[in-house]
């Protein structure tokens, strides 16, 4: 492999295999979509028609893997017991669309222990993956985010993690590293010797090979400060010096590298980000 594959977030509407010719516009080579709404607590599954048209559109246009991104709803750590089932149900739903269109997995935020004792919380976070796997079962993986921290989240730390990981014991559960979630937890300052320690230990307590994808953000706040603002690539506290550091480790070349930033335009990941970010590895 000499390059990774470098995509974006983009948008699906009028159908969601309408992403594919936005991505192509944008020069990424992969896509994460909202596989439906990620502020209802209703997803609304596609039909046969509509799956049929997402894979035409993938093979036509030769962009992949797609991911998908679940509802911003979700807390399987909280301690209301009703939203745990509501986001059982809602990440059960997001994941069977991913199965439906043959999706590489469903990248998901954990949730947060809201005042809830934290090994209760993550004990609970664990039970209600194990029913969203057994509800769906099938390929697509789904895929813990690392957090920036704040408001008690739930995978601000490898370790925490790693423990989620483990006790699963699952194939399909695979984790989803996000660059300016990672710098706002305080974990990695992107220097050479951090990105080596940081890359070393994930190797260690998880396996990189169950990294899948890198959310390539650039930070709006400062490290280690858990407030959660992504930035375009350069722009932001990472900057060009922190991504051309985290490009030479290629150990993280095999993952997929989807781009969450606000756009030059104000209006999303853009070809701007994506060729600058691109830029990175030469």
């Amino acid at each position: 492999m000499t390059f990774p594959k470098i995509g974006a977030h983009v948008s699906t509407a009028g159908g969601l295999w309408t992403a594919f010719g936005r991505a192509k516009e944008i020069g990424a080579d992969c896509i994460q979509i909202f596989g439906a709404s990620p502020r209802t607590w209703q997803a609304k599954l596609p039909n046969e028609e509509e799956i049929k048209k997402f894979k035409e559109e993938e093979k036509r246009i030769g962009i992949g893997p797609a991911y998908l991104h679940a509802s911003y709803l979700v807390n399987l750590g909280s301690p209301n017991p009703e939203l745990v089932l509501k986001s059982i149900r809602n990440l059960s739903d997001h994941l069977k669309i991913a199965e439906l269109i043959e999706a590489a997995g469903l990248i998901f935020h954990i949730g947060s222990s809201a005042g809830m004792d934290k090994q209760k919380s993550l004990n609970q976070a664990i039970s209600g993956m194990k029913k969203v796997l057994a509800n769906v079962p099938g390929k697509s993986f789904l895929v813990m985010e690392n957090t920036a921290g704040g408001g008690e989240k739930i995978g601000k730390t490898i370790e925490e993690l790693a423990f989620i990981f483990k006790k699963l014991g699952s194939k399909r559960v695979k984790v989803c590293l996000d660059t300016a979630h990672a710098y706002e937890s305080g974990i990695v300052r992107y220097d050479p010797a951090d990105i080596k320690i940081f890359a070393d230990k994930i190797d260690k307590e998880l396996g990189l090979e169950n990294v899948v994808a890198i959310h390539a953000n650039d930070s709006k706040t400062l490290w280690n400060s858990h407030n959660d603002r992504h930035e375009n690539i350069g722009e932001g506290h990472i900057g060009i010096l922190g991504f051309k550091a985290l490009a030479k480790e290629k150990r993280f070349w095999d993952k997929a590298w989807l781009l969450e930033v606000p756009g030059f335009e104000n209006e999303g990941p853009d070809k701007k980000n994506v060729e600058i970010l691109k830029q990175c590895f030469n």
